[in-house]
C-alpha cells in the first residue's frame, strides 16, 4: 500500500495526456497512481530537455536512482519496501478522456478566477485582504452563483455596502462569469514541480479540468 512520505506526496497534482498526447485534465496523484497500477496510464517524465515513458514497474525502478541520485527534484511516495516519485504527467493508453467534472464553486477557485483582485479598484491583494461580495445583494436577492459573486478588497467592500455597485457608483472591471476550466491551472503553472506541463498547455487545443 503507497502512503505519504510528505503530506505533499499524494497531495500533488498530476497532468493527465490522452493517448494522442493531448492535455485533457488535473488530477490527484492518488489517482494517478491507480491508473498506473491498473496499466491504464504510463509515465511522462521530462528528462534533460526530453520525455521518456515508463510503465509503473519500469517507473519504481527509475525512481530508486531518482532517490539515490536527486531526491530533492521530486516529491516522494512510500511503499513498504521502496519509495515512488510522483509522476508530473501521465498518459491515457487506452482511451482519449477522464469523465468530465464541473470547476467547483468554491472560495479558493473564484479567489483564482479573479486573479486575486479586487474586481471594483482592481489591486491585487493577498488572500487575507480579500472578501467576497454579492454583486447584487443577497438583501435585494442576490444568489450565491459564479455570475453575482466577485473578490472585493475591505475598503471597495465597505463603501459598497449593501448596494449594487450602480447604487454606490462603482463598476466592476470585468463581468463575472463561470470558468470554462479549473482557474488554478495558471497558479499551478508557477510551481516549479508543474514546469514540464508547460509544453503540453501551451498547445492550441488544450482542455484541462482539475479532479
Amino acid at each position: 500500500m503507497l502512503t505519504a512520505e510528505f503530506k505533499s506526496g499524494l497531495d500533488c497534482n498530476v497532468l493527465v495526456l490522452n493517448k494522442h498526447y493531448m492535455a485533457i485534465r488535473i488530477i490527484g496523484a492518488r489517482r494517478a497512481f491507480s491508473l498506473l497500477c491498473r496499466r491504464l496510464a504510463e509515465v511522462v517524465s521530462l528528462e534533460e530537455g526530453n520525455y521518456a515513458n515508463y510503465d509503473f514497474q519500469s517507473w519504481c525502478e527509475v525512481s530508486e536512482l531518482k532517490r539515490n541520485f536527486e531526491p530533492a527534484s521530486h516529491d516522494w511516495v512510500s511503499t513498504v519496501n521502496f519509495y515512488v516519485a510522483v509522476p508530473r504527467i501521465i498518459r491515457l493508453l487506452f482511451y482519449d478522456r477522464l469523465p468530465r467534472s464541473e470547476v467547483k464553486f468554491n472560495r479558493r477557485n473564484i479567489f483564482a478566477r479573479d486573479k486575486n483582485r479586487c474586481q471594483y479598484c482592481g489591486k491585487k491583494q493577498p488572500t487575507s485582504e480579500l472578501s467576497l461580495d454579492h454583486v447584487i445583494p443577497r438583501s435585494a436577492g442576490g444568489k450565491a452563483v459564479w455570475t453575482n459573486i466577485v473578490c472585493a478588497c475591505t475598503d471597495c467592500n465597505v463603501k459598497k455596502g449593501g448596494r449594487t455597485p450602480a447604487q454606490a457608483g462603482m463598476t466592476l472591471i470585468q463581468k463575472p462569469a463561470k470558468p470554462k476550466h479549473n482557474p488554478l491551472v495558471h497558479i499551478h503553472l508557477g510551481h516549479e514541480r508543474y514546469s514540464s506541463w508547460k509544453q503540453f498547455l501551451d498547445n492550441a487545443y488544450w482542455s484541462v479540468e482539475l479532479k
